[in-house]
């Protein structure tokens, strides 16, 4: 079986003067689009969570930044890199956490400083297009690599959404889940909900039901039990940055859930781009953790399920230390039990051909 029949779902497209998103804070309920003409309306949207996923925001950014561009030189043509930058820096404040959100637009600048006065508009979306569709291709390699590691007919355990919304295409830690289904290799996925936006129960569970993969939803509570069972091979989950130690921050709940890993002696993986990893902050400590309205935990879709007076606190993210983790998979090869020298020779490693 063709691993293509499992790869259908598209979160970032660019249409002609535009970005498309596929809004995903009204699924799986509604099927419905936004469209950003303007870097602003682009920052706005990854703010407003219409896209997430660190790969999906850098993609949608790079897109983001051919707008800033484009916008620039038609209302100040005679300092267009200036006008733009400034977009581009509302851009790069959008999410904190995602590094993949810096290491696109800083791609992209490099591309808008090697051109002369004319701003290199085709040039620029060129690059975008090409940044888009080297992650697909990332997340196959990652796919096929990480599935090498799963024996057959696992049964697997995920957090968040590792999948085609929340990248380019295909996914991370879901492209993992893609790759084995297409030999046969899965007979079931088990989606954390992912409290408080959901994004394994609304997410997860509707990309693999697009796909025909068979998925359980758990509450974040039942993971511990459910990996008490026996009968999960692994723990999937993505990343939102790599620390040079191998220390990850991922959605909150990830780090609960690889302490409950290691107690019953599944393995844990992360799966996640080179473009994730900071080489720059030495350890998670250093890793910014965004938080959020205290109204996503104290309500459910706009509804107060907790009494007036009661606080919330809301992190988005947590920091796994990289002791915990089993492997980090990357396009580039995999890293056992992942720390400072495995991190360091795995950034200067080629990319397989």
């Amino acid at each position: 079986m063709d691993a293509v029949l499992y790869d259908k779902v598209r979160a970032v497209e660019w249409r002609e003067g535009g970005v498309r998103l596929l809004d995903q804070r009204v699924l799986p309920s509604t099927l419905r689009y936004e469209e950003c003409a303007t870097a602003r309306e682009v920052a706005a949207a990854i703010t407003a969570m219409v896209v997430r996923g660190a790969p999906a925001i850098g993609v949608t950014a790079a897109y983001g930044a051919v707008l800033a561009v484009t916008e620039a030189y038609r209302r100040v043509p005679t300092d267009w890199r200036a006008a733009a930058r400034a977009d581009l820096t509302v851009l790069r404040e959008s999410r904190p956490t995602a590094v993949n959100l810096g290491w696109a637009l800083d791609r992209m600048e490099r591309v808008m400083e090697a051109v002369g006065a004319e701003p290199p508009v085709a040039t620029l979306l060129t690059a975008a297009r090409r940044l888009h569709d080297e992650d697909i291709a990332a997340n196959r390699r990652m796919g096929a690599l990480g599935a090498a590691l799963l024996p057959p007919k696992a049964r697997v355990l995920t957090h968040c959404n590792t999948g085609a919304l929340a990248t380019g295409g295909y996914g991370t830690a879901l492209g993992v889940v893609r790759a084995a289904a297409a030999v046969g290799g899965i007979s079931m996925v088990y989606a954390d909900e992912t409290r408080p936006w959901l994004q394994g129960a609304r997410l997860t569970a509707w990309e693999l039901v697009e796909e025909g993969l068979p998925v359980t939803v758990l509450a974040d509570g039942a993971a511990a039990a459910r990996l008490r069972s026996g009968d999960i091979a692994a723990v999937l989950v993505g990343a939102d940055r790599i620390a040079a130690n191998g220390d990850t921050a991922n959605k909150i709940g990830t780090y609960g859930l690889a302490v409950s890993a290691r107690h019953h002696g599944v393995p844990f993986y992360v799966v996640a781009p080179i473009s994730t990893i900071d080489a720059a902050t030495p350890d998670g400590r250093g890793i910014p953790i965004e938080e959020r309205a205290e109204s996503e935990v104290l309500c459910c879709q706009g509804v107060a399920h907790s009494p007036a007076g009661a606080r919330a606190w809301n992190p988005v993210f947590d920091v796994t230390p990289a002791v915990l983790i089993t492997a980090l998979i990357t396009e580039r090869g995999v890293v056992q039990h992942p720390d400072t020298e495995g991190i360091a020779r795995l950034l200067t490693s080629p990319i397989p051909a």
